[in-house]
């Protein structure tokens, strides 16, 4: 598929582990806490309409086949069938998907979701040809069309993209035969997330004060932060123990798709999967190898936290159940409705029109806020329906985890808004390597805001603490999944085996040394090395080291902004405007962040010990 329908592919914006306190059944649940898909489609039959006419609109691309070249208003009739059709199809897809993790477990909802996979395949197929006519028709005819018709305008830089693609782009015949395959091509990610979240018989503990939990993704992400030892470590072992009985069968699925994906690149002429993946955003290698080496140098600090941690908590030896629970409690609870106006107040920092946009769209219904039985875990913001608005799935909780999270989320819906309303449908979806900017950075403007009107040093201990985490969990443990993400894909491209029980072996070597565990700093027993079966993101394809440098690059553009005030947020506002009208790389340059060199990285680790300098001034006074 070609550059130009490549972008409503963009599906998900994805936050890991948003814990989940209860799951309700639907009935109980307030419908203003519930997204109006509605607003996408009245009615499934509507649905099914819209998805019946993308699908007719095949033959009709078809027939474009041969004529692109023919004149500029030839070319742009062509890319404007294209467009709208990409369009219309990333709707339906938003529809279905949504509609089907508000209950992994309704078979008509996930039907209909397959139904857009195979819509989106068939796309795909129909559009194969395109890329290489584009290729066939060359350089100086296209940008002579471009000169000729201001119309092309809005396609220039996908045009420009699929030149430079021109090295990994095959024949028509090879890109057709790919693209029939391309749904068997995510079947390992479809069938991990049956497997994972409707499959595994999860156990029940019984905790020290009496209650039983179910020790599922939400549960155990509720309870391995508890404030008793003994019991966290029950959660840690149930859960873990449970996913040990799957490890062959994980094994083999994410197996497949790190081959896969090794095959595909090869077959494209990319001399790994790393090169593919940056590739496809033009970002120099040198990003990904810097962000690896950066937090490997910065370890020290990493296990400094844990040292802190450990007094903090009265351990004596701390083991890697006792990296979730917080430092000191916090007697506040955060609704929904509190956690809204909080994440408002805070964003004052950014201006009256971000402030008004977004309690303009919070009052609306985009976001699914509860958990509920059979509902997809974590949290996300989906921007595929262009035309309507992005919308948000939460597991809210009234702690500040879910109070951050929403800030996460609604900087993401945010950064959707003002690129819609600067750029055209072709270059308003925005590269993953953007996208987690305006999230990370909202959290740290919340953490800020949230330490400063702290009522008493234990709350501000609180947060200063979780701020830490939160560096912990993206910084530093998103890389350590990237680096160990990479190991894989080098693995296979070496022709190795990837059993179950090796990719433990991997992923331990790389836990250990991230926490510390040869020095005594946090002891990870070998059950917890399967902890890699629990990460979704290890079927996105070399997704989640962009949480970490995004991260680094939120903390920078935040720091200025602090420095600074008006001129940054207005540098900020306009890398978010910019959308996907540019290459990343080039789009966080002009605003000022290279992040293929050293600098961003070592500021990250030099904020995490200011930090922490805060907290042990703190406790000393205490």
């Amino acid at each position: 598929m070609s550059h130009l329908c490549k972008a409503a592919l963009a599906a998900f914006l994805i936050l890991p582990g948003a814990a989940a306190l209860a799951q309700n059944d639907t009935s109980e649940v307030d419908p203003k806490y519930t997204w109006d898909l509605t607003e996408l489609y009245p009615s499934v039959e509507a649905w099914e309409q819209a998805r019946n006419d993308v699908m007719a609109k095949f033959e009709d691309i078809e027939a474009l086949r041969g004529t692109l070249g023919d004149s500029a208003d030839s070319l742009y009739q062509g890319l404007l069938l294209l467009s709208d059709t990409t369009r219309e199809a990333a709707r339906v897809s938003t529809y279905a998907s949504l509609n089907a993790d508000e209950d992994l477990r309704a078979n008509d909802t996930q039907e209909r979701d397959q139904l857009s996979q195979v819509m989106f395949s068939r796309l795909g197929e129909a559009t194969a040809w395109v890329q290489p006519e584009i290729l066939r028709i060359g350089e100086e005819v296209i940008s002579a069309y471009i000169n000729e018709d201001e119309r092309l305008d809005r396609f220039a830089f996908g045009l420009e993209d699929s030149l430079r693609n021109a090295p990994h782009t095959l024949g028509d015949e090879a890109e057709e035969t790919l693209a029939y395959f391309s749904q068997a091509f995510d079947s390992p990610s479809s069938i991990y997330s049956m497997v994972a979240n409707s499959d595994i018989p999860w156990p029940t503990v019984t905790l020290s004060n009496g209650e039983e939990g179910v020790i599922d993704s939400q549960g155990y992400s509720r309870f391995r932060g508890s404030d008793n030892r003994d019991d966290r470590k029950m959660v840690f072992d149930a859960f873990w123990g449970k996913w040990l009985e799957y490890r062959n069968s994980v094994g083999a699925v994410l197996n497949s798709h790190i081959q896969t994906q090794t095959a595909l690149a090869k077959a494209r002429n990319y001399d790994s999967v790393l090169q593919r993946e940056l590739f496809q955003d033009n970002l120099p290698e040198a990003i990904y190898r810097t962000l690896v080496t950066e937090v490997n140098a910065a370890l020290p600090t990493l296990h400094r936290y844990f040292k802190l941690r450990a007094k903090m908590l009265g351990v004596e030896e701390m083991h890697y159940y006792d990296i979730y629970p917080s430092l000191v409690s916090l007697d506040k609870k955060f609704d929904i409705e509190t956690s809204k106006e909080i994440t408002l107040e805070a964003m004052a920092v950014l201006g009256d029109d971000w402030v008004d946009m977004q309690r303009e769209a919070m009052n609306k219904r985009w976001m699914h806020v509860y958990p509920q039985r059979g509902k997809r875990s974590g949290a996300y913001m989906n921007p595929g329906a262009f035309d309507v608005h992005p919308y948000l799935l939460l597991n809210h909780n009234d702690d500040y985890e879910g109070l951050s999270t929403l800030a996460h989320e609604w900087g993401h819906a945010i950064h959707t808004l003002y690129s819609r309303q600067n750029q055209p449908f072709d270059t308003s979806f925005y590269s993953t390597f953007i996208a987690e900017i305006p999230s990370t950075s909202l959290e740290l403007i919340l953490q800020d805001y949230m330490v400063k009107n702290a009522e008493s040093d234990n709350e501000r201990l609180y947060y200063l603490g979780s701020a830490l985490e939160g560096m912990r969990g993206t910084f530093f443990r998103q890389t350590m999944f990237a680096e160990f993400e990479l190991s894989l894909y080098e693995a296979a491209e070496r022709g190795e085996a990837l059993s179950g029980q090796r990719i433990s072996e991997m992923y331990g070597e790389i836990l250990k040394r991230y926490h510390g565990h040869d020095q005594g700093v946090v002891i990870i027993d070998d059950l917890y090395t399967n902890e890699w079966m629990f990460i979704p993101h290890f079927y996105y394809n070399m997704y989640v080291y962009q949480y970490a440098t995004s991260q680094t690059a939120g903390t920078a553009l935040y720091a200025r902004i602090a420095e600074e005030g008006e001129p940054a947020v207005e540098n900020y506002k306009n890398l978010l405007k910019a959308g996907g009208s540019d290459y990343p790389y080039a789009l966080l340059k002009n605003a000022g962040v290279d992040m293929a060199t050293p600098g961003p990285y070592r500021a990250v680790a030099a904020k995490m010990n200011a930090i922490m300098d805060e907290m042990e001034d703190i406790l000393r006074k205490q």
